[in-house]
C-alpha cells in the first residue's frame, strides 16, 4: 500500500461517479463494509444485470461474497484478484480495487473521447444517453446476429428445396417394406438393451461402491473407538515423574518469589544509597561555599588590620619624638617621609620596635588568623 495508490483509487472512484465520499484514511484500518460496498458497486457498475448477494453479515456470507466477485471479474473482465487481500479490507485491497477501477476509468476516458469526436463532427444532430441503455444494446446487437445468420442458412435450404422436392415424392410414393421396418426396430430395440444393460452395471457397480464404503466406514468407526480408549487410559495413567515435576516447580515458584523480593530490596537500597550520596555530595558543596565565604572574610579582616596597624605605627613614631626641637621635628618627618617612599616593610618594622608594648600585641593578633587560613 502507498499514498499513490490510495490517492489514484479515490481520483478514479469520484471520476466514475461513486456517490460516497471516499478518504485516504478510510484504508488505515480494516473496513470490510466500505470494501463491500464499493466492490459492489463496481460489478453493478460493469454489468448491472449480474446477481451478486450483498449480505456480508456473517464471516460466511463474507467468503461467499468474495468469491462470487473474483469469479465473476475472472470470467467477465479477464481480471485476476487476490481474494485474501480483499477479505483484510485495508490497504493491500486498495491494490486489488485498483485493477477493476482502472479497467472502468480507461473504459471511461476511451468513450468520453470517442464521444467528443461524435460530437464535433455531428454537432447538429441529436444527442442521446445510452449508458442506461447498454444492456438493451448488447441484447439488440445479439439478435441481429442471430437474425443474420438464421436467414442465411434459411436461404440456403430453401436454394436446395427444388432438388430435395423430388425426393420428398419420390420416398412418399413408395411403398413401406415390412422387412426393413423390421430391421430397423430390431436394430433399435437392441440399442435400447445395450443403454439399459449398461445402467444395470452402473447400478451394480453403485452397490458394490456402496458397500465398499460402508465396510471403509465400519472399519473407521472401530480405529476411532480404539483410539478414544488408548487415550482415555493414557489420561487415566500418571507419567513416572509427574511427583518430581511437581516437586521442582513448587521449588521454582519459592525461587522465583524470593528472587522478587530480593531484587526489589536491592533496587529500594540502591536508591537509597544514590539519595545518600547526592545529600553528602550537597552538604560537601555547601560547607565548601561557606568555608570559601569565611576565607574571604577573613582575609577582608586580615587587611584591615595590617591597614589600621600601618597607621597606628606612623601615629607612635610621631609622639615618641615630642620632646625635640622643632628642627629635629622637621628632620624627623623629612626622615619618615624618605622612609615611606623607599621601603614600606622597613618602617613597619621601625614602627614596631618604637611603639609601646600594647601596639606591638596589637599588631600581632592576626597571625592566628593566619594559622587558621592554613587549617582551612
Amino acid at each position: 500500500m502507498s499514498f499513490r495508490d490510495l490517492r489514484d483509487f479515490t481520483e478514479m472512484m469520484r471520476a466514475l461517479g461513486y456517490p460516497r465520499l471516499i478518504s485516504m484514511e478510510n484504508f488505515r484500518t480494516p473496513n470490510f463494509m466500505l470494501v463491500s460496498e464499493v466492490l459492489f458497486w463496481l460489478v453493478k457498475r460493469y454489468e448491472p444485470q449480474t446477481d451478486i448477494p450483498a449480505d456480508v453479515e456473517t464471516e460466511q456470507d463474507r467468503v461467499f461474497f468474495i468469491k462470487a466477485v473474483a469469479q465473476f471479474m475472472a470470467t467477465k473482465a479477464h481480471i485476476k484478484l487476490n481474494t485474501k487481500k480483499l477479505y483484510q479490507a485495508d490497504g493491500y485491497a486498495v491494490k486489488e480495487l485498483l485493477k477493476i477501477t482502472s479497467v472502468l476509468y480507461d473504459a471511461m476516458n476511451t468513450k468520453g473521447v470517442e464521444h467528443m469526436d461524435l460530437s464535433e463532427e455531428n454537432s447538429s444532430k441529436f444527442k442521446f444517453d445510452l449508458g442506461s441503455k447498454i444492456a438493451d444494446l448488447k441484447a439488440a446487437r445479439q439478435l441481429a446476429s442471430e437474425i443474420t445468420s438464421k436467414g442465411a442458412s434459411m436461404y440456403d435450404l430453401l436454394g436446395k428445396e427444388v432438388e430435395l422436392r423430388e425426393a420428398r415424392t419420390e420416398s412418399i410414393a413408395r411403398p413401406l417394406e415390412i422387412n426393413e421396418a423390421e430391421k430397423v426396430m430390431k436394430i433399435a430395440i437392441n440399442c435400447v438393451m445395450e443403454q439399459v444393460q449398461k445402467t444395470k452395471d452402473m447400478l451394480n457397480n453403485v452397490a458394490l461402491d456402496e458397500a465398499n464404503l460402508e465396510a471403509k466406514i465400519e472399519k473407521r468407526k472401530l480405529e476411532l473407538e480404539r483410539s478414544q480408549k488408548r487415550l482415555q487410559t493414557l489420561q487415566s495413567v500418571r507419567p513416572a515423574f509427574m511427583d518430581e515435576y511437581e516437586k521442582i516447580e513448587e521449588q521454582l515458584q519459592k525461587q522465583y518469589s524470593t528472587y522478587l523480593e530480593k531484587f526489589r530490596n536491592l533496587t529500594y537500597l540502591e536508591q537509597l544509597l544514590d539519595d545518600h550520596r547526592r545529600a553528602e555530595q550537597e552538604m560537601f558543596e555547601e560547607a565548601a561555599n561557606m568555608l570559601r565565604l569565611m576565607q574571604n572574610r577573613l582575609k577582608e579582616e586580615e587587611q584591615l588590620l595590617l591597614k589600621g596597624a600601618r597607621r597606628a605605627g606612623v601615629r607612635i613614631m610621631g609622639t615618641m619624638q615630642g620632646g625635640d626641637t622643632e628642627e629635629d621635628e622637621d628632620s624627623g618627618d623629612s626622615e619618615i617621609d624618605l622612609d615611606e617612599d623607599e621601603e614600606e616593610d622597613d618602617m613597619e618594622d621601625k614602627s614596631i620596635e618604637i611603639s609601646p608594648r600594647k601596639f606591638v600585641l596589637r599588631a600581632r593578633k592576626p597571625e592566628p588568623l593566619e594559622e587558621s587560613d592554613n587549617d582551612f
